[in-house]
């Protein structure tokens, strides 16, 4: 009664509320807005980083399909190239046999007989070289049409290689530019954490049995509990609905972005406890935690924001033994933490 005679006597006078009401509807509504903002430029963001990588899988099956291309184009050319050696090595045999009848032709003028049968031989091996020489013409032809279509592979590849490292630059760019929206989402959570720890050490009274550590918001076991019990008290049942009520206020001003949950974390000294209905540590500070979420559920509380853990004596505030120190280290911490 005397905490709540302080606390009503520290109130401000009522004249001060529409003038509070007015200038919290406003921050509400400029919150609002740069809720929205936000949510348009990480949807946009969101499109751009998946178009981005469509258009970067098809480039990089292009890159492939051209590679593989360019792999067949060389197999071909390597093959004509054997092609123009095979013909080239006929046409030289063709000429040699060419240039021999030629000799015997001149040797055996005197013949008739030989004589026709040499010039018709010589006539079938002009013949022949002649059909080598088209047959090389043609080879050498497609041998430059590939040499143009290895050329602008290689140009198509070497483009889409650039465009790929491109692709690369602008997914790291928008890669680097999230992790700074993130980074930013901590810090603003960081801000509200710390601005619902003041309104809670507020609306207690500033007690002496309250602490903030680091990240949490510890209050001492025997504010809401009795020894080895995990009703809560009518005392204890007082002081959360006050932090019920900051709760649901801080919920009013955190972006509908920010994915966070209230966790509540019970925690026991060292003395052990065997109960029928608390065989051990465990029990006590899991039923703890829990007794205090359901309270705040009733409190209007959303309960997709909150959360309980026990860690039974595991992880004191304050090492040694002694009533000061587990008295310290009997408690239940809040912890306004990323999902």
């Amino acid at each position: 009664m005397a905490i709540s005679h302080r606390i009503r006597s520290r109130a401000p006078s009522a004249d001060y509320w529409p003038g509070f009401v007015d200038a919290m509807a406003t921050l509400l509504l400029v919150l609002v807005f740069l809720l929205s903002i936000f949510m348009l430029t990480q949807f946009f963001l969101a499109q751009s980083i998946t178009g981005k990588d469509s258009a970067l899988d098809r480039l990089r099956s292009q890159v492939s399909e051209l590679a593989d291309l360019l792999a067949l184009a060389q197999l071909e050319n390597a093959d004509l190239q054997s092609t123009v050696a095979s013909l080239s090595s006929a046409l030289a045999s063709a000429e040699d046999e060419q240039s021999r009848l030629a000799g015997l032709l001149a040797e055996g003028a005197g013949s008739g007989d030989r004589e026709a049968v040499l010039l018709s031989e010589l006539d079938e091996e002009r013949q022949i070289s002649a059909l080598a020489l088209a047959q090389v013409e043609l080879v050498n032809q497609q041998l430059a049409a590939l040499r143009r279509q290895l050329a602008a592979l290689e140009q198509a590849l070497e483009a889409a290689e650039a465009k790929d490292r491109e692709s690369d630059a602008q997914i790291a760019d928008l890669g680097r530019r999230l992790n700074s929206a993130l980074a930013q989402k901590v810090q603003e959570l960081a801000r509200y954490r710390s601005d619902f720890f003041a309104r809670l050490k507020e609306a207690l009274g500033n007690r002496d049995d309250i602490e903030v550590v680091g990240d949490r918001f510890v209050l001492q076991s025997e504010i809401l509990f009795a020894s080895g019990s995990a009703d809560i008290s009518p005392a204890g049942q007082r002081e959360l609905r006050k932090i019920a009520v900051a709760i649901r206020e801080i919920t009013a001003e955190i972006p509908g972005d920010i994915n966070w949950i209230l966790r509540v974390d019970g925690h026991t000294d060292s003395t052990p406890i065997r109960t029928s209905e608390f065989p051990s540590n465990w029990h006590l500070a899991n039923a703890r935690a829990l007794s205090v979420v359901q309270y705040l559920i009733e409190g209007g509380v959303s309960e997709r924001r909150l959360s309980s853990a026990g860690f039974a004596e595991f992880h004191p505030l304050a090492e040694g033994s002694g009533e000061a120190t587990n008295r310290r280290n009997r408690r239940i911490e809040f912890k306004l933490t990323e999902r």
